[in-house]
């Protein structure tokens, strides 16, 4: 069994923000045709910041997470119903998540530094972006500021709402 892959998959605009400025997230195009319930099954440990957190809480009994293994970065958030809180040294728990046998991956859920932060790193594996066609011009991006990162393309879809399912390999 090979070590599980941390996979960044998120929904952004074209011009590359994964959140309206003030977090919304009601310019995601919904479209039918993608099967949640399917890529939820391909993780079992779901990777976050408390602001996704707080979000997916947001949504009560509608959060898909409920009932799953979720860790949130923070240094304010409450331990909670089977969340696991971590305050400094989350790439070292990433590293030891990742290190866990299992068939299953660890989704990087968000956000934005978050997920640089665990980039420069060298702890994300995969990029999955679901690029919706709509332009913000403004957000919160896809990552920050920091390191360039090379990309090998696994595979491209594009659905009949405009969306691009883009998946990509992080090059070492």
């Amino acid at each position: 069994m090979s070590m599980r892959r941390l996979r960044y998959n998120v929904a952004c605009s074209l011009d590359g923000f994964i959140a309206d400025p003030d977090g919304g997230y009601d310019w995601i195009v919904d479209d039918k045709s993608i099967d949640f319930d399917a890529l939820y099954a391909q993780f079992d440990t779901f990777v976050m910041g408390r602001k996704t957190w707080e979000v997916m809480q947001a949504m009560g009994d509608a959060n898909p997470l409920r009932c799953k293994r979720v860790i949130v970065a923070s240094r304010t958030l409450a331990e909670g119903d089977g969340l696991t809180v971590v305050r400094d040294g989350i790439e070292h728990v990433v590293a030891t998540l990742k290190a866990e046998r299992s068939d299953r991956d660890i989704w990087l859920f968000g956000g934005s530094q978050l997920a640089g932060a665990l980039f420069a790193a060298g702890l994300v594996d995969r990029v999955e972006t679901a690029v919706m066609p709509v332009m913000l011009t403004r957000g919160i991006p896809l990552l920050p500021a920091g390191a360039q990162c090379r990309l090998a393309l696994v595979s491209a879809q594009s659905l009949t709402s405009g969306i691009q399912m883009l998946v990509y390999d992080v090059q070492s």
